[in-house]
């Protein structure tokens, strides 16, 4: 997945947000996310590394204020901020079209898992109307709406447990290779998945 941040252009942007006021570790964290729409929330492993080298270059100071960590901008730091002003604009833009891209690279991947489920129901309904199968008596489950009905409520009970299982595992080896979940691709999926309750409703009816 392309990442939100070019090399070199996320020390920038953490001195740009320092350049905006004081901030600790955690709020740096949340402001990123916040920037970029829940599309990137950096790690502590991330952000704090960047902040002591930007420390160690005179760029930033830090003091403590309880028992947090509170960084600052300093002089040689807003300096520059000033100087690439431009490298600034071009990383805000390319910042808008890597979260556009992300979102909807995610949102497709929800967009497609929902059309094979419903793809899947549909083919096991028809199956299921072509072929109803046997009971142990020799006559066919679709002799019985209530057989039939506890049977299909099973099978997309099965259907619907894969799909989780599916949609999960790939959730979680993303976020484990270090990419991010943007709020927006959540959003995406909760619409999906109520478009599909509200078809499967009309389809009951």
């Amino acid at each position: 997945m392309t990442p939100v941040f070019s090399h070199g252009d996320l020390r920038l942007y953490l001195l740009n947000l320092l350049d905006e006021g004081p901030r600790h570790g955690y709020d740096i964290m949340q402001a990123l996310a916040d920037r970029t729409g829940g599309t990137y929330t950096p790690s502590a492993g991330t952000i704090y590394p960047r902040l002591s080298k930007l420390e160690e270059e005179g760029l930033v100071s830090k003091r403590v204020d309880g028992r947090k960590t509170v960084y600052e901008i300093t002089d040689a730091g807003r300096a520059e901020v000033t100087a690439r002003a431009g490298d600034l604009e071009g990383i805000e833009s390319e910042l808008a079209d890597s979260v556009r891209l992300i979102a909807d690279t995610v949102r497709g991947n929800v967009r497609e898992a929902m059309k094979s489920l419903r793809a899947d129901l549909a083919a096991a309904a028809r199956s299921e109307r072509e072929n109803p199968p046997a009971d142990e008596t020799g006559g066919t489950e679709g002799d019985d709406p209530r057989t039939r009905a506890r049977e299909q409520l099973r099978r997309a009970d099965l259907l619907l447990g894969e799909f989780r299982s599916q949609v999960r595992a790939e959730l979680r080896t993303h976020v484990a290779r270090g990419g991010e979940i943007p709020a927006s691709a959540v959003d995406a999926l909760g619409e999906s998945l109520d478009a599909a309750a509200r078809a499967l409703s009309a389809d009951l009816r």
